[in-house]
């Protein structure tokens, strides 16, 4: 497995790579669709891939509980499960943890958290965790970290980064265990304090891994606070290994990030915006259910190419939408996903050709 820079911009960190994983190469930046159970609302696997998606992300929080490692065992991995076939990236849990399960209870050695499904006690270690993964065969594995939160003081947040550092080196050690060509990606927290940042990814650094995430940020804070958080954080991290920034994906967001040098993204934000009628255009973002569509005979956005504008009116889309049709919730997912890969296409040949400004310049405005 290995991470190979193939080109860099001069006046920004922003830079293009590829990841090799088990199951594919991918190339960076790349945004990878949440497919928390497996799936990725409304759309098959096949479709995914087709759309030029060669990873996407699944929750082992959410895998562990429903339908259970003892399922997917059965068939291998979580790849043949879905029979995806691409590239997949496990989250941990943790963040779903603090923010799903009632009564979490963080302890040295793991977190003890109640199921939001039945109320079911369980408990997770880093060790735990990574055998869960493993169990999944996930191509990139993350570490337990622990969430701080919005509003924490600063004391809090250092225990929290503390034990964050000594999961991840029991997650390293962890996973001598098992099989070694699945990749695990390391988490730096900190919260919103600046020194803390620096802090958790110099400790990272040191513990050499595949790969380094950067957790904790877009919950609530100024788009100020976090780019200066990453900022801190990506400076501090390893030229050489993959980057990846967790759940932030506004189109400025991710602009603005990979000038920052984060290779990686994943968000849900564009596939529920489309589930709740709210799509990512050329001229910015748009509600289907305006009035203005009723009767409009033109696509959702004349620049785009999807499957949706390729073949519906905005009219139509629009009628089917208002209606509580399914087939409108596929075909805005199918275009907003379409929409960010041209994004991040855009980006990397924006970084190759060396005019990656005018895509940071764009993209800051129209978002």
């Amino acid at each position: 497995m290995t991470f190979k820079i193939t080109a860099k911009d001069t006046a920004t960190a922003a830079r293009t790579g590829l990841l090799e994983t088990k199951n594919g190469t991918i190339e960076t930046p790349v945004f990878m669709p949440v497919g928390t159970i497996g799936t990725v609302k409304s759309l098959s696997p096949f479709e995914l891939y087709d759309e030029g998606f060669k990873i996407m992300l699944s929750n082992t929080y959410h895998l562990f509980l429903r339908p259970g490692t003892d399922v997917i065992e059965k068939f291998g991995s979580l790849r043949n499960f879905t029979k995806y076939k691409g590239s997949i990236l496990t989250d941990s849990g943790g963040f779903q943890i603090f923010s799903l399960a009632k009564f979490a209870k963080i302890k040295e050695d793991g977190v003890e958290f109640m199921s939001h499904i039945d109320g079911e006690t369980h408990f997770f270690t880093p060790e735990r965790v990574i055998e869960i993964q493993s169990v999944l065969d996930s191509d990139i594995m993350m570490q337990l970290d622990v969430f701080s939160g919005p509003g924490v003081k600063k004391e809090k947040a250092e225990k929290d980064l503390e034990i964050t550092l000594k999961w991840a080196e029991k997650s390293i050690e962890a996973k001598k265990n098992y099989r070694q060509d699945n990749l695990l990606f390391l988490i730096t927290q900190g919260n919103f304090f600046e020194d803390l940042r620096e802090k958790s990814a110099l400790a990272m650094s040191g513990l050499n891994a595949d790969g380094y995430a950067v957790g904790g940020l877009a919950v609530g804070e100024s788009k100020e606070t976090m780019l200066k958080m990453l900022e801190i954080s990506a400076s501090n991290l390893p030229e050489n290994k993959p980057r990846y920034l967790m759940g932030v994906g506004t189109p400025s967001d991710i602009v603005k990030a990979v000038s920052l040098g984060i290779d990686m993204f994943d968000c849900v934000l564009p596939t529920r915006n489309a589930r709740n009628g709210f799509i990512f255009t050329s001229e910015g973002t748009v509600n289907i259910k305006n009035s203005a569509y009723k009767s409009d005979t033109s696509p959702i956005d004349h620049e785009c190419g999807c499957f949706c504008c390729k073949n519906f009116s905005a009219a139509y889309v629009r009628h089917a939408f208002m209606s509580k049709e399914i087939f409108a919730q596929r075909l805005l997912t199918l275009h907003n996903l379409h929409y960010y890969q041209d994004l991040i296409a855009a980006i990397r040949n924006a970084v190759k050709n060396g005019d990656f400004y005018d895509i940071l310049k764009k993209y800051s405005s129209l978002f």
